[in-house]
């Protein structure tokens, strides 16, 4: 399920998969995948899940599927970091890439790309600076103002901490859409979070139960 917003006089599905739909542009936007970041930490002793990149490519082959799709953006952290390089990390990639072979895809640097190196050639990812600027949005990895277009980034993780009656509370992935700049949750399923809360001027919608909700 998604949530339809206007933003900048544009439409934009927020989707449960942590992941933007643009219709107008045929256009998926993505942040913060970080895959091979299990595989990195692995390569440094560190006991941590398996799997993540099989699960993060399951959830873009249910977006692909299920969006009529042109072109793919991610918003920086494509790659974890040098040792995300693994052999079967890489693999994977490739597999998901020859699926969705007739994709567009560009990916705009982020902080870990810089350290994990850009992908490799054989993935067909246009590799840009930030921002990417497309109708009234520039696309960027980091949350910094633009001063003529709507940003829209990722870098932040942003979580959302719904609270209930005494103790009980939720810390959920979300999306926060301000006036000027909006983030989008990390796409990633072995990412932290960073806390943000809903300020004047700011929307918070949280991802929960396969659904977007905004807070009210």
């Amino acid at each position: 399920m998604h949530c339809s917003v206007t933003l900048e006089g544009e439409e934009l599905w927020l989707m449960a998969e942590k992941a933007v739909y643009w219709p107008s542009r045929r256009c998926l936007l993505i942040a913060d995948v970080h895959f091979g970041k299990a595989s990195a930490y692995r390569s440094l002793g560190q006991p941590v899940p398996q799997g993540t990149t099989t699960e993060n490519v399951q959830r873009l082959d249910r977006l692909l599927s299920a969006l009529p799709c042109e072109q793919v953006i991610f918003l920086g952290d494509f790659l974890h970091g040098p040792g995300s390089h693994a052999s079967g990390t890489l693999s994977a990639l490739r597999s998901w890439r020859e699926r969705n072979c007739g994709l567009s895809m560009t990916l705009i640097r982020g902080n870990h790309d810089k350290r994990a190196g850009d992908p490799p050639a054989d993935l067909r990812i246009a590799v840009v600076a930030e921002p990417l600027l497309m109708g009234p949005f520039a696309l960027q990895h980091e949350p910094d103002a633009h001063p003529s277009h709507h940003v829209l980034a990722g870098h932040v993780h942003p979580v959302y901490r719904l609270r209930g009656k005494g103790r009980q509370s939720l810390r959920l992935p979300c999306f926060q859409l301000g006036l000027r700049i909006s983030l989008l949750p990390a796409f990633g399923a072995f990412t932290g979070g960073y806390a943000v809360e809903q300020d004047d001027g700011q929307q918070i919608f949280v991802i929960g139960d396969q659904a977007v909700w905004p807070v009210r």
